[in-house]
């Protein structure tokens, strides 16, 4: 006989930084009979800014309904000025993922979805190119092909019509080779991410890798980060280095790149999904 599903909850908020927070959270849980499982907090004394994340479940039968936490945290959320979120723990973001011609990190992450390793709801991908309608429509994913045909506005006009009718949370760009508009950066402010290589800002442009080969660069690395209207510069979620030596060629260090770009992005939309990455400002807090 199966085990039944015992209900837990996760609980984020950022708020002032000041004496008690930890005290009336855990008081609260305490007061309904919840049993803390996990719980991370960083107090950044430089922005006067707490940040925390616990998780919970119930200890007896007084702890079932999410509403109802919801609105009993109300009062806690005021008193304290928090910004926060309380979700159940098995509640799956539903992400729009948006590529152009490279495979390498929708092939990744349709993969884990697949396999049940990434908790998220993929709700469609959405290209400016055909060539990734098959591997998605294979997984059994809704394919969007948008391409710009002269008009970049009336492309994005269909991406959020998109993304809003599919009541996506997120739109991940993984490898999607166009550039949002600031408009748009604007209205999915703290639900894009992207990912890109590590030479940036030394190699813009085309061909990096065959450039930073010529340069003999040592070390490859990738970075996965909330998009802003500052290209590339947004609050960095994750990153990871690969080092090489002079016996690399070009095309050995697009390999390891695009095995590298491929595992931060799936550790970023990873920790996403599980609610460990709050936004400070220019910077990220990631509870891993």
């Amino acid at each position: 006989m199966n085990n039944p599903v015992v209900p837990s909850w996760v609980l984020t908020l950022v708020c002032a930084d000041r004496v008690g927070i930890v005290a009336a959270v855990s008081q609260f849980l305490a007061e309904r009979g919840g049993f803390i499982t996990d719980s991370q907090q960083y107090a950044d004394r430089e922005a006067g800014r707490f940040f925390m994340r616990v998780a919970f479940e119930p200890a007896d039968e007084r702890m079932v309904d999410t509403d109802r936490l919801r609105a009993d945290f109300a009062a806690v959320g005021s008193r304290f000025g928090m910004d926060w979120n309380l979700t159940t723990a098995f509640e799956r973001p539903r992400m729009l993922i948006a590529v152009s011609k490279g495979s390498h990190c929708l092939a990744d992450l349709l993969h884990r979805w697949q396999t049940g390793t990434l908790p998220i709801d993929i709700m469609g991908v959405v290209s400016n190119h055909p060539d990734m309608r098959r591997i998605t429509e294979w997984h059994g994913i809704p394919y969007h092909e948008l391409p710009p045909n002269g008009n970049k506005d009336n492309q994005e006009v269909a991406l959020i019509d998109i993304f809003e009718r599919t009541q996506s949370d997120y739109l991940i760009l993984a490898r999607y080779m166009q550039v949002l508009s600031e408009d748009l950066v604007k209205r999915l402010a703290g639900r894009c991410i992207n990912i890109h290589h590590s030479f940036l800002p030394g190699f813009k442009g085309a061909r990096p890798y065959h450039r930073a080969h010529e340069r003999g660069v040592k070390l490859i690395g990738a970075t996965a980060h909330f998009v802003t209207a500052d290209l590339d510069e947004g609050p960095i979620i994750e990153q990871a280095v690969e080092r090489v030596d002079h016996r690399a060629t070009a095309e050995d260090m697009i390999r390891i790149g695009r095995d590298i770009e491929a595992q931060v992005l799936a550790r970023a939309v990873g920790w996403i999904a599980d609610r460990r990455v709050l936004l400070n400002g220019s910077k990220t807090i990631v509870f891993r």
